[in-house]
């Protein structure tokens, strides 16, 4: 088996919670993209929470794509130029508000690079996730909204115990016409019904002439599982959840202890 490809989640695998990627896991991937091995970062962060680590691993290169927003958006690295998109609407928008808002959770939008809350009470996740994604957080009531906004993801947002009662009041017909995703005890991330990190993964792989038999994908949660179901050789980080454990080919280390460096070195390096 010779492995082309490597497709790696940010958070939770690739960053630790320090959100400093350590010089054995750089190391790891330099050696790899060496060897010439392609290396995707599929995150379910915007565009400007992946930029500044493809710039810190080289991958920042015409020759470079990224996966942003859980699929929805595939990225030419060195710019972040939308190659493939699969959005949202306004009228989309404007019924997932109202919803999260009868359900009683915290909502907020990702368009353009920029975070969009109608929650004038703006919930505490988002400004962390405003902050930790490098993404400018913008109040704007829903009746000043630009309608020609296009959305790469919307997200419900609150304490663990208040979105799980929220969740339970979603209606089934929405859990059959969009993608949602229980990311974190904290986030319900909603894409287009076509958006998943496996799809983009397919996508980027088929433009590059690479099959499923030369990729492996490392993640740790429930929006890495179709990205980890394509690829043959399937790595679940050490802290992953336990279905995504149960799921894979390989168990790697935690984010902590360089597991995206053993995995690399494991099937590629050594």
């Amino acid at each position: 088996m010779s492995i082309k490809l490597v497709a790696i989640d940010l958070d939770g695998t690739l960053l630790p919670p320090q959100h400093q990627i350590s010089s054995t896991v750089k190391d790891a991937i330099k050696r790899a993209q060496q060897k010439g091995i392609h290396i995707i970062l599929a995150s379910g962060r915007p565009f400007s929470g992946i930029a500044p680590y493809l710039k810190e691993l080289g991958l920042n290169t015409a020759n470079n794509y990224c996966i942003s927003n859980n699929g929805s958006v595939i990225h030419q690295a060195s710019d972040g130029s939308h190659l493939v998109e699969n959005l949202l609407d306004f009228d989309d928008y404007q019924y997932f508000e109202e919803l999260a808002r009868n359900v009683g959770v915290h909502m907020h939008a990702l368009a353009d690079n920029s975070m969009f809350t109608a929650n004038r009470h703006i919930s505490h996740y988002t400004v962390t996730d405003a902050y930790l994604t490098n993404t400018p957080l913008i109040y704007c009531p829903v009746n000043e909204m630009d309608s020609s906004l296009a959305f790469t993801k919307f997200m419900m947002i609150d304490y663990p115990e208040k979105l799980d009662t929220g969740i339970s009041y979603i209606p089934e017909n929405v859990f059959e016409n969009y993608s949602l995703t229980r990311t974190s005890p904290y986030f319900l991330e909603i894409s287009n019904k076509t958006s998943s990190k496996g799809a983009a993964l397919q996508n980027i792989c088929e433009k590059l002439g690479i099959t499923p038999d030369k990729v492996m994908s490392i993640g740790d949660q429930n929006n890495d599982i179709q990205m980890l179901q394509y690829a043959s050789v399937s790595v679940a980080m050490g802290n992953a959840i336990e279905p995504i454990r149960q799921m894979v080919k390989f168990v790697t280390s935690t984010n902590e202890e360089d597991g995206v460096a053993v995995a690399i070195n494991k099937f590629i390096n050594d």
